[in-house]
């Protein structure tokens, strides 16, 4: 049905994994009759959670998009992941909605991944309700998980609505401000019957509805007079009031049911219609429609009306092997047509479109237009990805893109075939397109192809995907750690290499200089031949000599670093000696003289964040000084401390893993490169004999 903007809602359904996003979501389409079947996670029918990788491991990974009318609204609902390694979709997702409905657990409230998203909203200025989920299971409580809800989250809020009956005796609940009671069906059809409230409930309902009528009351200064003064406030006055407030985040309504049975899912959806923002309610929100304009670089806004010069933000693609690409997109202005050419501002490229589609889960529906306020999808963009801005060619507009993600977890990526081997540069390739939080490059030293990502479930998810999306059968291992050598002390050596045999010989002596550099300096080299001892000609071979030999070092066939090399004599001979001679003759000198200037292994160490809890500070602390590492400091914040330490790479290859399961998940750590270090004496030989084999084939 065609809706004016002010009856269009964009709306991310949020919270940690497991509370019951996908289950809420299918329950809002199924009543609004978008779908014709109540979809379930456990039993793989969802129509959200369509992917494979999904279905088997009945969490989601991906956001996925559907809409549904109900009352006069139109509304795009997009069920985003909650399991750690997966919120980069949930942030994206954010970045393109106005409301948020957020799930916190009657059984238990709010967890760490909910905290997380809870920022991402609040970066973005996203206007939310909260629905407390699960009320029919054992343990439930709804004040306790409102109570949790604002000591965690620190935020205001205001039952809407109380329980009849908590647990398995959750039979519906009374409307506080209507003030009547709905008694909901137990077989999932959403059905539910109104009545007047039942005598055990008319005292606590009384007081719960001047709470919140007191509360409601805040965003409105007439209505705050007239509450003061005793005046009787009008239903609409309220609702408002309620809409106000949501809008100016002040505070976070909240709603109940059991999302499983289908129960008090109806008036969540009537609350997102009246409170959450259509694209018109920018005023009393950021609208998250400013950009620049490419051209001179200043800063400009686009109305949301359909007459508007076209913009739209791409916050999500699907790569599907047989149709190609499907870039996902946001239009914050103007009118689309599927025929339509646009400017990838961004790229500064232009798009010509085809096919326009509204998303249904993993199905399609064809559409001929599209405007502000849409969330669409075309395919085969050609040079379209994730982040970038498609824009008005007469009238450009560019949005900020996505900030990077830092991958925290990295493995060797090996294919199982010479096919794979062909097949993954272009499989990864397209699997990035769709997931930019998975990185992948080469290790100039190892020479190992590494896949690195946010987390161990995620690498897990891209190899399962490249195998069944792609074919390209891979496997994962540890890499290795990349170790270099150099030396302590300050040697003098000859190199020399003489060979006669038969006709022209060959023939090269070289003395040697060699000392250590500072940490950090890498090689240097230094020509102080005087006399002609050697001829100039001859210098560069020597130098390349050198060069050779240090990338392989005599401990463990490691890089050798940080070392100053001086030529400073040397003899030669006027027809054997050769370019060839003196290289190898430098590149003897070399090795002998790393053999008595006391090599050592340098091994790379890691800067740290590591955030975590304030219960597990000790913890965390304890486990970091048992992997070698050198706490620098720790800043406390809000229920957290962050961590900054200095930490063997060695030791934290798996970290990602360690940490979430000593913090239960609620622990997120950032790690860059720092500097190379010396190897414990105890740790060197194991290391050595361990790179003895690689070493051998290397010779």
């Amino acid at each position: 049905m065609e809706v004016s903007m002010d009856k269009k809602r964009n709306v991310s359904i949020i919270a940690h994994g497991g509370a019951g996003k996908t289950s809420l979501a299918e329950a809002m389409l199924f009543n609004a009759k978008a779908i014709d079947r109540l979809g379930k996670v456990d039993d793989g029918t969802s129509h959200l959670d369509f992917e494979p990788e999904e279905q088997k491991r009945k969490i989601t990974i991906s956001a996925a998009v559907h809409h549904y009318d109900w009352d006069g609204c139109r509304v795009n609902v997009i069920d985003t992941p909650g399991y750690s390694n997966f919120l980069t979709e949930t942030r994206d997702s954010l970045r393109v909605v106005g409301g948020a409905v957020v799930i916190i657990s009657a059984i238990s409230g709010v967890k760490v991944q909910t905290e997380k998203i809870w920022e991402f909203g609040d970066e973005f200025e996203v206007c939310r309700v909260a629905f407390v989920n699960k009320m029919d299971r054992e343990r439930a409580s709804f004040l306790r998980a409102v109570d949790d809800m604002e000591k965690v989250l620190k935020v205001k809020g205001v039952p809407m609505q109380i329980p009849m009956g908590e647990g398995p005796e959750f039979t519906g609940l009374i409307d506080l401000m209507e003030m009547k009671a709905h008694t909901c069906s137990l077989d999932g059809s959403g059905a539910f019957e109104t009545s007047e409230i039942p005598a055990q409930y008319t005292k606590e309902a009384a007081a719960m509805r001047e709470n919140m009528v007191a509360a409601i009351v805040e965003s409105d200064d007439a209505l705050t007079e007239k509450y003061l003064d005793g005046q009787k406030i009008a239903a609409e006055e309220l609702k408002k009031a309620l809409r106000e407030g949501v809008l100016t985040r002040r505070f976070i309504p909240v709603y109940l049911g059991s999302a499983v049975k289908n129960m008090g899912v109806n008036f969540l959806m009537d609350a997102v219609n009246l409170t959450l923002p259509s694209p018109l309610d920018k005023g009393m929100i950021r609208g998250h429609i400013k950009g620049i304009d490419p051209r001179s670089g200043q800063e400009i806004e686009q109305e949301p009306d359909p007459s508007a010069p076209f913009s739209a933000f791409v916050f999500k693609s699907l790569i599907d092997p047989y149709t190609g690409k499907l870039s996902i997109f946001r239009i914050f202005s103007g009118t689309l047509h599927a025929d339509a050419t646009v400017l990838n501002s961004t790229r500064d490229s232009k798009e010509k479109l085809s096919h326009l589609y509204l998303m249904e889960g993993k199905k399609l529906k064809e559409v001929a237009r599209a405007e502000a306020g849409d969330i669409v999808a075309v395919s085969k963009l050609k040079d379209t990805h994730i982040g970038d801005t498609l824009t008005d060619v007469a009238s450009p507009v560019k949005f900020a893109p996505f900030p990077p993600v830092a991958a925290s977890l990295s493995y060797a990526l090996h294919p199982r075939t010479k096919s794979d081997e062909d097949k993954a540069p272009s499989a990864i390739e397209k699997l990035m397109e769709e997931d930019p939080s998975i990185d992948f490059h080469m290790d100039e030293q190892t020479k190992e192809f590494l896949l690195s990502g946010v987390g161990q479930v995620h690498l897990e998810v891209a190899v399962e995907k490249l195998k069944r999306k792609f074919g390209c059968d891979v496997e994962l291992k540890t890499p290795r750690v990349p170790y270099k050598e150099t030396i302590r002390s300050h040697v003098k050596v000859q190199g020399k290499y003489k060979k006669q045999s038969g006709g022209r010989g060959q023939y090269g002596d070289t003395w040697l200089d060699i000392s250590p550099l500072p940490r950090g300096r890498g090689f240097e080299f230094v020509d102080q031949i005087t006399g002609g001892a050697i001829p100039r000609q001859f210098i560069p071979a020597v130098e390349k000599g050198v060069r050779e030999a240090m990338l392989s070092g005599i401990l463990a066939g490691f890089p050798v670093v940080d070392v100053r090399v001086a030529l400073y004599d040397g003899t030669y001979h006027t027809v054997d000696s050769s370019e060839m001679a003196f290289k190898i003759a430098a590149s003897m000198g070399f090795k002998k003289g790393m053999e008595q200037a006391s090599p050592v292994l340098l091994e790379p160490v890691m800067k740290m964040e590591i955030n975590v809890p304030d219960d597990k500070l000790g913890d965390i602390i304890g486990d970091v000084n048992s992997r070698r590492g050198k706490i620098l400091g720790a800043e406390p914040k809000a229920g957290s401390q962050t961590i900054k330490a200095l930490v063997p790479m060695a030791e934290v290859i798996t970290y990602a893993t360690d940490l979430r399961g000593m913090t239960a998940d609620r622990g997120i750590f950032t790690m860059e490169f720092s500097h190379y270090e010396e190897v414990p004496t105890y740790l060197s030989q194991k290391i050595i004999t361990a790179a003895k084999p690689e070493k051998e084939r290397a010779q």
